[in-house]
């Protein structure tokens, strides 16, 4: 290759390297190697520019295709684009984030029109609210559009004047090297218009700080953890850019008595010994109230009940979750002597057999130490 340097080696790429793999290649040796990060350094600046003329032909892919077929040769006298390469044009956009790098800014465009930041805001709720959806109303502080200059900046009356720096481009160019760049003005921050007279309201920005009001409707079926998102709500933009969002995350406040898996709704309950023994009808509560719940005969402390459909749904609305009841059976205290002694003839009568739980621990315990 009339012994000049492969150019998928200058780059450090493979020769089947992407666009993206070699656009992101070059850009880090051009960073390297960059005059202006090495002043007076002849052989920087003799990198800079073959990976440059390397970078000019894999990048583009009709010359990378006669390169790959015809090597250096494609660019000589003889070749389909003999005139070798013009460092000084098509550089603005390829540089434009580089030399944000350099100088704190992009070099191609003016960002008058900025989006307003992101707020969020905690909300907290209590069970019932987020398995059942409610609506509030809640106050957060925001930067908005000035009610006085309408978000302008200029007081009422008066307008913004062409910037004279920059003559209302937003940019101002010079030569940087062997080429030339453009950068922000530092005279207008890039708008290319400035306020003479500003708006006494807001200072000149556009914008004041105030309490907005929202009221929001919050879905069934949000737990703790969930996020929601209200378009626009958020800091209002800069001259004219459009607004920021409102994330509002949801925490739960515990619940004296039902406790959240999911879907479903966990609860205890206490029972009395003679219910546990002899079945009974209780008022079992749910977040929607009492319902009738069946004990049976002979029921142990820890069991567990299911309400069916007594859960929160999901989001969507496509599933319901249940309602488990965990029974603990009560033991009596202070029991008198009448008590004591019934107790006592009911564990002569029965014998054993009337603790099948306790007697095959028992028999367990036995078997394994004797």
């Amino acid at each position: 290759m009339n012994g000049k340097r492969d150019y998928y080696e200058i780059l450090g790429v493979d020769r089947n390297a992407t666009e993206e793999e070699i656009k992101k290649a070059y850009r880090k040796l051009a960073l390297k190697h960059h005059p202006d990060r090495n002043p007076g350094d002849k052989q920087a600046e003799g990198k800079f520019k073959e990976i440059s003329a390397a970078y000019q032909v894999v990048a583009d892919p009709e010359k990378r295709v006669q390169y790959d077929q015809f090597g250096h040769a494609a660019f000589g006298e003889e070749g389909p684009f003999k005139g070798g390469f013009d460092f000084t044009s098509g550089f603005e956009d390829l540089f434009g984030d580089i030399f944000g790098e350099f100088f704190g800014t992009g070099t191609g465009r003016r960002r008058t029109r900025l989006r307003g930041e992101d707020l969020r805001y905690t909300l907290e709720l209590n069970l019932e609210e987020s398995v059942f959806g409610t609506e509030k109303k809640i106050k957060i502080p925001r930067q908005s559009a000035c009610d006085v200059c309408h978000g302008s900046g200029a007081r009422p009356g008066s307008s913004a004047r062409t910037c004279p720096t920059c003559r209302g481009k937003g940019q101002v160019s010079f030569q940087q090297g062997f080429f030339t760049v453009s950068r922000t003005c530092t005279h207008c921050r890039g708008a290319g218009t400035m306020i003479v007279d500003p708006c006494a309201a807001c200072s000149g920005t556009g914008r004041v700080r105030k309490f907005h009001t929202l009221s929001i409707k919050i879905p069934a079926g949000v737990d703790m953890g969930s996020r929601l998102k209200l378009r626009g709500e958020g800091e209002s933009g800069v001259s004219g850019g459009p607004p920021g969002d409102l994330y509002v995350d949801i925490q739960v406040v515990p619940h004296p008595l039902f406790t959240r898996e999911g879907l479903d709704i966990i609860c205890e309950v206490p029972i009395s010994f003679v219910h546990a023994v002899l079945g009974a009808e209780i008022d079992a509560p749910t977040l929607e109230g009492k319902v009738k719940m069946k004990i049976p005969p002979g029921t142990q402390s820890g069991k567990v009940f299911r309400l069916k459909g007594r859960g929160a749904k999901d989001l969507q609305g496509y599933r319901q979750g249940d309602q488990h009841v965990r029974v603990i059976v009560e033991t009596p205290t202070h029991l008198t002597a009448r008590q004591k002694e019934l107790l006592k003839e009911f564990a002569e009568v029965g014998g054993e057999e009337i603790h099948p739980l306790s007697k095959g621990f028992f028999d367990k315990v036995k078997q394994i130490f004797g």
